[in-house]
């Protein structure tokens, strides 16, 4: 474990150098990544306008909820870049020999040989929405509810790279380009947004099959304080369980069905 976190900390320095010698191009990134943001921000403002709320849930509500679901997302965002992009750089053009020649984890590497700093642009934001959003509606933030915060995040953040490891070891199987992946990710924004106004069919698929609702809307919900789905909170850990072990199981299985594509 210590050796990990030595060469974690190697991995993020060396690689931060790197994207920062080009700072710009960094500065550019960040700046389009929170535009792209805050261009979400503006469209629950336009819905807004025609109602005063949307299932329930105020306009301040909703946006504390978006600010929170920016805290895993940015966090994944930073991390998942090489699972995006596994199936035509590893498998197809032949990569992943590489990393299995190396005394290390093989998604130890995948996971950690690139960073994508300027997703962290959305963590500072997510944190400004939340604490503003919380004064607008009264809501007072305690030491308990900013630890409970900070779960969610990290079980979050490791629901969607359990989601979407799962999505990248079909690679093993089926080599693609595309993969699978980009489909499924545009369905994270569908976690912004409260469960509510979607139909059974769609609860229940972000609830227990694609658990995206865990990630985000049933823990803020929780923070708000709707006692109704409390219980959905404490079932987050449980989920990130669950599906991690399914994750890495598979992902185990996948590289032992790895053949070499030999160049």
């Amino acid at each position: 474990m210590r050796r990990h976190v030595s060469l974690l900390a190697q991995y993020f320095i060396q690689y931060s150098k790197v994207r920062l010698a080009y700072r710009g191009d960094f500065i550019i990134s960040v700046v389009t990544t929170i535009g792209a943001t805050l261009f979400g921000i503006a469209v629950v403002w336009l819905i807004f306008k025609g109602a005063p709320r949307v299932a329930g849930w105020t306009f301040y509500e909703i946006v504390f909820l978006y600010g929170f679901s920016l805290l895993p997302m940015s966090v994944f965002n930073m991390l998942s870049i090489n699972l995006y992009y596994f199936s035509e750089i590893y498998i197809v053009e032949g990569k992943f020999d590489r990393v299995l020649l190396r005394p290390v984890n093989s998604l130890f590497q995948i996971l950690f040989e690139q960073f994508r700093l300027e997703a962290l642009g959305d963590t500072v934001l997510g944190l400004f929405l939340i604490v503003t959003c919380a004064r607008r509606i009264g809501l007072e933030l305690g030491a308990g509810d900013w630890l409970f915060i900070a779960a969610a995040t990290v079980c979050g953040c490791l629901i969607y790279l359990a989601i979407f490891l799962l999505l990248t070891c079909i690679s093993f199987w089926m080599e693609d380009r595309v993969g699978v992946i980009p489909p499924v990710y545009n369905m994270l924004t569908f976690g912004r947004y409260p469960m509510d106004i979607y139909n059974p069919f769609i609860k229940f698929l972000l609830s227990w099959v694609v658990p995206f609702g865990f990630a985000t809307y049933y823990p803020t919900a929780a923070v708000l304080k709707q006692d109704e789905f409390r219980i959905y909170a404490w079932l987050m850990p449980v989920v990130t369980v669950v599906f991690g072990a399914l994750s890495l199981f598979v992902w185990k299985r996948g590289v032992r069905n790895y053949s070499s594509t030999g160049s």
